[in-house]
């Protein structure tokens, strides 16, 4: 299963930006092999983490640290139905069993430190420019009001920028650590890097994932179906074409 050791320098490499629509063509594909399956697997997953969702607290934390775990499994899966095998719904729990569990709970792990960090940001932010509104309002009326909002779009970029990096760390890694045993950190920052790299075909991805969003939530958000899992697969094809 594993494309190389632990301790290999992973390297990606650039793409056109074209590649993006061949991510989604690829991945449709994929789904269309086994669609009946992966809506199977999309549901499952759904249903647990609205299961955690519903616990207090501790059915936050526990989706975040299990949320890499699952995608390593969806990642295992598509590589076995690439490869013309059968999909079973033990192929969403693939990655809890040896030892690449450990490094995914890490991945998790960080990704839920990242996630903090940025409700922090965004809660110190937001809280300023509350507080900067009730004073402006009463000092200096429009003008105050005006730098208030100001502030608080500022914060609003602040965090959807920490966001996006947050994305692109993990978009890579759970494949990197389950297909080429890559340590938790070394494969958030290839994972960054990788998508730094491939910066324009991914923008190009996303202008596609906004249509694809908009259509699946017409019919009462039941595309989603199939978006989700679809999407997964997407990342799938993004791994193979730009690590190789």
């Amino acid at each position: 299963m594993d494309d190389a050791t632990t301790g290999t320098v992973v390297e990606s490499r650039s793409v056109d930006a074209g590649r993006a629509t061949n991510w989604w063509s690829e991945a449709w594909a994929l789904f269309t092999k086994n669609a009946g399956m992966w809506i199977v697997l999309g549901l499952i997953l759904l249903v647990i983490f609205i299961v955690l969702s519903v616990i207090p607290f501790l059915g936050g934390l526990v989706a975040s640290l299990l949320m890499p775990v699952f995608v390593g499994s969806w990642m295992t899966a598509a590589r076995k139905a690439e490869a013309g095998g059968a999909l079973d719904v033990n192929d969403l729990f693939t990655a809890f069993k040896g030892d690449k569990l450990t490094p995914l709970i890490v991945l998790g792990a960080l990704l839920l430190a990242a996630t903090l960090v940025i409700s922090v940001v965004a809660v110190a932010l937001g809280f300023g420019a509350v507080m900067g509104m009730m004073v402006g309002g009463h000092s200096s009326g429009a003008a105050g009001m005006m730098a208030a909002a100001g502030a608080g779009m500022l914060a609003l970029l602040v965090c959807l920028a920490f966001g996006l990096v947050v994305a692109m760390a993990f978009w890579f890694a759970p494949a990197l650590v389950v297909f080429r045993n890559v340590a938790p950190v070394d494969a958030l920052k290839a994972s960054f890097a990788a998508c730094l790299k491939n910066i324009v075909p991914f923008l190009v991805y996303g202008l596609i994932y906004i249509v694809a969003a908009i259509v699946a939530s017409i019919p009462f958000g039941l595309g989603w179906i199939v978006l989700v899992p679809v999407v997964l697969l997407t990342a799938y094809g993004s791994y193979k074409d730009v690590f190789g």
